[in-house]
């Protein structure tokens, strides 16, 4: 029978719920929690997750959990898990400790002692007397430990799962790419809809979103750690591969947009959408937001506008965003979701959002200011 894993996929806050969704779709039953959803799964599940989820951080595997309020307790415990079913002898292991309203809250000091206690148990499954040569595969754990109650990881990703690899050049303070793919799940876009970002960056919400439209797996260029562990099913990476390549819809005709008025960003982002693969799908152009029309109808608009942070900043932001307004209210049947930090956003939109969602980008507090179109039959 094949192994099960007690599996959780990280999230930033207030995406959890959107993984959650994810994970139904791919057809899991999951739990959702703060900053992760648990779910369970086999190898080949772990390598599917960590391909498809756009909106995740990180996969990783629960190789246990307790409570323990002492050091005595908290080694035992680690101790008695199956470490050398994750681990060789030579696996190069950091632990990584978190640690909140608990009575073991000196972290230094919980890592320490976990390191200890799973080097023991190595030593003992493998019959080793000297120190560990750590020169192996690399697997980096975590012990975190919140109200008293342990939970130990061994993370499968590697670099977290917003490096897709696709982008080349970022420009300045650019969205991370699982935070643009989900700004498009929020959205009531379909693919057979026209999409436009009109302050576009380097691309990367458009690009995300021409992923989602031809249901291209966003992890499909890039390796994970857990392939080069040697537990792990070899034959896994090209099968799973292989399987969401099978999934591609190549053959949709989308109409993706994007517009930026910095003529620098609009190459940027034209290089990053050729290194995806996406440069048809996608049109950039050097286009102030203000000049911006379109004769189209039904689509769907989402701006990362700049937020005006810096001092200075937030009386031109503000005047971007009234121009935002007088614009886009010219277009009924279009929905418009626009991302800022300036929480008084309507007030120079001109126009209360139908809906707004928290967020947050990092770790600034982001609103994400929702109007929904009427849609033209």
């Amino acid at each position: 029978m094949e192994k099960t894993y007690h599996l959780m996929a990280t999230a930033a806050a207030g995406l959890e719920s959107l993984v959650g969704k994810e994970l139904e779709r791919l057809g899991y039953d999951h739990q959702v929690e703060n900053y992760r959803v648990r779910f369970d799964g086999t190898q080949r599940d772990i390598l599917n997750t960590n391909i498809w989820l756009r909106t995740a951080d990180r996969i990783k595997i629960i190789v246990g959990e307790f409570d323990a309020k002492t050091f005595d307790d908290l080694f035992e415990n680690v101790k008695a898990l199956p470490w050398e079913d994750y681990l060789n002898y030579d696996s190069e292991f950091p632990v990584a400790g978190r640690s909140k309203k608990s009575e073991l809250f000196s972290v230094p000091d919980v890592q320490a002692i976990t390191k200890k206690a799973i080097v023991n148990r190595l030593q003992d499954a493998y019959h080793i007397r000297t120190r560990l040569p750590e020169n192996g595969y690399f697997a980096q754990l975590e012990v975190m430990i919140d109200k008293d109650h342990v939970i130990l990881t061994l993370d499968t990703t590697g670099e977290s799962l917003f490096k897709r690899g696709y982008r080349v050049n970022k420009g300045g303070a650019p969205l991370k790419e699982n935070f643009a793919a989900a700004l498009v799940l929020l959205t009531n876009w379909h693919p057979d809809r026209p999409f436009v970002d009109p302050t576009t960056g380097s691309g990367t919400i458009a690009i995300e979103a021409a992923l989602i439209g031809r249901n291209i797996a966003p992890g499909l260029i890039r390796d994970f750690d857990v392939e080069q562990m040697d537990w792990f099913d070899k034959s896994l990476s090209d099968s799973v591969r292989d399987d969401a390549e099978a999934q591609a819809d190549y053959d949709r005709t989308l109409d993706i947009e994007g517009f930026d008025i910095d003529e620098n960003m609009v190459a940027i982002a034209t290089e990053n959408a050729k290194h995806a693969g996406l440069g048809h799908d996608i049109t950039f152009k050097q286009l102030a937001a203000k000049d911006w029309t379109t004769e189209k109808i039904n689509g769907v608009l989402v701006a990362n506008p700049p937020y005006g942070e810096r001092l200075g900043e937030l009386d031109a932001a503000r005047e971007l965003y009234q121009q935002m307004g007088d614009v886009y209210r010219q277009l009924p049947s279009w929905s418009k979701y626009i991302l800022t930090s300036d929480l008084e956003f309507e007030q120079s939109y001109g126009e209360k959002a139908t809906k707004r969602r928290k967020l947050y980008n990092g770790a600034l507090r982001v609103d994400y200011f929702q109007y929904w179109g009427k849609r033209v039959k």
